[in-house]
C-alpha cells in the first residue's frame, strides 16, 4: 500500500468508515473503488489490524454470488484450495499476481490493436462519413446541433417560447390530473 492509501475502518457492527470522506460506506463502494484503482487499506477499528485481505476476499465472494456470472471456475477453486498447505503455497500468490499483470498487459495490447485496426477499416471510415452527413442534416433542421449544442443556437426569444410551452404543458397536465380524479 502506498502512503496515500485511503484508510477504511471496520467496526464491530460490521460498518465500514472511510476516513478520507468521513462517511460510512458499503462493500459495493469498496468494489467500485477497487475497479477505479483507488488504493485503500481496511483496518479493524478496535485492534488496528490490517484486514484488507479478508475484505477483498469477501468482496469476491459477494461478486461471485450476486452477479450470477461466476468468474472463478470450480476446477480453479479446487486447485487453489489444494495448494493450501502444499510446499508450493508460498509461490502461488506471486504466480497469480504475475499472471494477472500479464493478462492486463495483453488485454491493453489487444484493445490497442483493435482500435488501430478500426482506424484502417473501410467500414469504420464509412461510419464516420455517415455520422458527418447525419450531423449536417441535423444542423439543417435544428441549427446548432452540428456543433453539439443540445437545443441548437438559442436566443432570448427561443428561451421565452420554450418557457411558455412548458408552462402550458404544466397547466394541461394539472387539468388532466383534475379530470382523472
Amino acid at each position: 500500500m502506498s502512503a496515500e492509501a485511503v484508510v477504511i475502518k471496520k467496526y464491530a457492527n460490521r460498518r465500514l468508515y472511510n476516513t478520507q470522506s468521513s462517511s460510512y460506506i458499503t462493500l459495493e463502494h469498496l468494489a467500485k473503488m477497487t475497479r477505479e484503482g483507488v488504493d485503500f487499506k481496511v483496518l479493524d477499528a478496535k485492534t488496528g489490524t490490517d484486514i484488507t485481505h479478508q475484505i477483498l476476499t469477501q468482496i469476491i465472494m459477494e461478486e461471485e454470488s450476486a452477479s450470477g456470472e461466476q468468474m472463478l471456475p470450480v476446477n480453479f477453486l479446487r486447485q487453489l484450495i489444494g495448494m493450501y498447505g502444499n510446499s508450493m503455497q508460498s509461490l502461488v500468490p506471486h504466480y497469480l499476481e504475475a499472471s494477472m499483470d500479464n493478462f492486463r498487459t495483453n488485454q491493453a495490447k489487444l484493445r490497442e490493436a483493435f482500435e488501430d485496426s478500426l482506424g484502417n477499416n473501410p467500414l469504420a471510415k464509412l461510419a464516420q462519413q455517415n455520422l458527418a452527413m447525419f450531423k449536417a442534416a441535423a444542423s439543417a433542421f435544428m441549427p446548432g446541433m452540428a456543433e453539439g449544442k443540445p437545443g441548437g443556437t438559442k436566443d432570448k426569444t427561443q428561451d421565452d417560447e420554450l418557457a411558455a410551452l412548458r408552462k402550458q404543458m404544466a397547466e394541461m397536465q394539472a387539468k388532466l390530473d383534475k379530470l382523472g380524479k
